[in-house]
């Protein structure tokens, strides 16, 4: 072979090395895992857990970076804050909501500030925007809103797939401006919209009133922060009425912090007995005692109780009511309760963005969800609408014929 020849030959072969190398690499680059093919994206290196494929939905990531027909209004940090929407709506709790940035600042300046609104609690209740409890003496209240209500509008926004965050936003407001709410109330046959002026809303703690043959009432509307002391006082009240039989009405008492049922209950319950339990996805439990004020526990014998509960009674008010029907102080009188029975924690995602993640379930002290069964009654008593209009109370008539013959 002349040396010509094979400078040829040898250039041939590397030609052909080199194209294999190329074709080898491109074929592998083509082929890369699809997080790898993501531009412009920051962390990638933790972005995905070994035991899970994510290779979808970078695969998705990559297709609307390459083929939405509308890239001018593609916003790659928009698509992240959907994404995390999106994980955490896959959980199907009402109470876990990712806030991104505008949603974070508008939720702290809530927390913090005075508004106005029309005086209801509201919650999801099988995928639906539910009325928990109108609150006394509020616009809501007058307005005719009812316990159980289904809020299929807020103005003209459909609530379906509206986070409860999302429809207090809305519903709130300055004071004298109005919102237009489309409400399905129970057992009706058509949805009604009913316009309500906003307020500033003032929260009652508790209403006393004392009725013949030593029977005292104690309705509790909420367990606010001072309500602890407001019961304390009230318990006086009591003692020195002469009374010797106690209704504590929880109907339409959406709740509040857990520290003052536990509180509340201690009234009631030895020292040690257990009022509620907080069990975190590891299994592990938080149990809640009583402190053991007891003071009804006497050698004439325990305090002659009935609860009153209904749609209405929620969170601290199902905890209670279930630590003193557990514990065979009191009999509940009513309907089922709401069943919202869970442990919700803000966390921060990033300095602008935080995540609230309900992070534990509480449980009766016989350990029942009330967040899965809400509290059944031991004597099951409805309102009907023909007792509304009589001006009837057939829960608060059994709580007291109860009581009378004991």
């Amino acid at each position: 072979m002349t040396k010509v020849k094979k400078i040829i030959f040898s250039a041939l072969v590397l030609a052909l090395l080199v194209g294999i190398f190329i074709g080898g690499a491109f074929f592998g680059y083509a082929n890369r895992p699809e997080i790898e093919k993501v531009r412009i994206l920051f962390n990638k290196e933790s972005a995905k857990p070994a035991e899970i494929d994510f290779s979808p939905f970078w695969k998705a990531w990559n297709t609307i970076e390459s083929k939405y027909a509308s890239n001018d209004g593609r916003n790659s940090q928009e698509m992240v804050w959907g994404a995390i929407k999106g994980l955490v709506g896959s959980l199907d709790d009402p109470y876990s909501v990712f806030f991104p940035p505008q949603e974070a600042k508008q939720f702290q300046e809530d927390m913090q500030g005075d508004f106005g609104g029309v005086g209801m609690e509201i919650g999801i209740r099988k995928g639906v925007l539910t009325v928990i409890s109108p609150l006394k003496d509020t616009p809501a209240e007058r307005a005719g809103i009812k316990a159980g209500d289904k809020i299929l509008k807020i103005d003209d926004e459909i609530t379906s797939d509206m986070s409860v965050e999302q429809a207090v936003r809305l519903i709130r407001g300055e004071k004298g401006t109005s919102v237009k709410l489309t409400i399905f109330h129970k057992d009706a046959e058509k949805p009604v919209e009913i316009t309500i002026i906003r307020d500033i809303i003032q929260i009652p703690v508790l209403d006393t009133e004392k009725k013949p043959e030593g029977i005292f009432i104690i309705k509790m509307y909420n367990f606010s922060g001072n309500s602890t002391n407001i019961f304390r006082n009230t318990l006086r009240e009591f003692i020195f009425s002469g009374s010797d039989k106690l209704i504590l009405d929880l109907r339409n008492n959406p709740g509040g912090y857990l520290e003052s049922a536990v509180d509340i209950a201690s009234w009631f319950l030895p020292v040690g007995k257990i009022v509620a339990r907080e069990k975190f996805s590891s299994g592990e439990e938080k149990v809640f005692r009583s402190k053991g004020y007891d003071i009804f526990d006497s050698p004439a014998g325990e305090l002659p109780m009935v609860v009153l509960v209904n749609e209405g009674s929620a969170s601290a008010s199902e905890i209670l009511a279930g630590a003193l029907q557990e514990h065979g102080v009191a009999k509940l009188v009513g309907i089922k309760t709401f069943g919202k029975g869970s442990v919700q924690e803000l966390i921060e995602i990033t300095p602008d963005t935080s995540l609230k993640l309900t992070i534990a379930r509480w449980l009766t002290p016989n350990g029942k969800s009330i967040s899965e069964q809400g509290l059944e009654p031991d004597i099951k008593i409805e309102i009907t609408d023909k007792d509304i209009e009589a001006n009837r109370d057939p829960q608060m008539e059994k709580a007291i014929e109860i009581l009378r013959n004991q």
